[in-house]
């Protein structure tokens, strides 16, 4: 267990590098795009995040059908929807919700209604609504897009489970992810302390969850504790 514990220590730190690359350009595309309209961002948010979803669905389909005596297409599919959409619900929504909230940008979400004609929202549609509507919970929000990238996914990984995969992309998605969603609620109010605090933030989102979900889970179903199993390209895969 020590072992196991150091490895995965490891392989947190050597992914540390190329998530603070990610931040960096989820923090440019704040920039780029600062001016982009709220739905704009919530339709590009639409595309990444159930993007990331079924990524994360057919590694962990695949991982598991390669590693458990238990392969039927029902158990690959509950465990395909329950760890991807977990995952990417906390790194997509829920952390850079709290972002939001803790740097005060939650009051400029959310209102569709009392813009001006440059597209602003006005001080009423900045009531915001409640915490599904406010943290655009995805398997809430858009359910039926969610949870048909996550069936794909275990699909995919029912008929070819291969669990090789540049780790690059998934942080990638998740990183652009996370960022749109925080844009949905910057407005026209990007200021240098947000922009900061909001790279912190895009840095815990993916580097937590997404590692954990590409490290940890497969660390907990191979017998070697030096991690050579480990999904992500490069490393040693059990892919017969």
């Amino acid at each position: 267990m020590q072992k196991r514990l150091i490895a995965i220590a490891v392989e947190l730190k050597n992914h540390a590098p190329f998530t603070l690359f990610g931040a960096v350009t989820g923090i440019l595309c704040m920039l780029i795009f600062k001016d982009l309209h709220h739905d704009t961002s919530r339709v590009i948010f639409y595309v990444f995040h159930p993007a990331h979803v079924l990524l994360s669905a057919l590694v962990t389909a695949a991982m598991f059908k390669l590693h458990s005596v238990k392969r039927s297409f029902a158990v690959i599919l509950a465990i395909a929807i329950a760890g991807s959409i977990g995952t990417a619900t906390l790194s997509d929504s829920l952390i850079p919700y709290a972002g939001e909230v803790l740097l005060g940008m939650e009051v400029h979400v959310h209102g569709h209604a009392g813009e001006d004609q440059h597209g602003r929202q006005t001080d009423e549609a900045k009531e915001g609504g409640g915490f599904f509507e406010n943290a655009h919970i995805g398997f809430v929000e858009a359910w039926y897009v969610v949870f048909s990238a996550a069936i794909i996914g275990a699909l995919i990984a029912y008929i070819r489970p291969r669990t090789k995969f540049p780790h690059a992309g998934h942080i990638l998605l998740s990183t652009w992810a996370s960022s749109f969603h925080m844009m949905m609620a910057f407005g026209d109010n990007i200021s240098p302390r947000r922009l900061a605090g909001s790279f912190v933030f895009l840095f815990l989102a993916v580097w937590l969850p997404c590692c954990f979900s590409d490290i940890v889970f497969p660390l907990l179903f191979v017998h070697s504790p030096d991690g050579s199993c480990c999904r992500h390209g490069g490393h040693k895969e059990a892919e017969q």
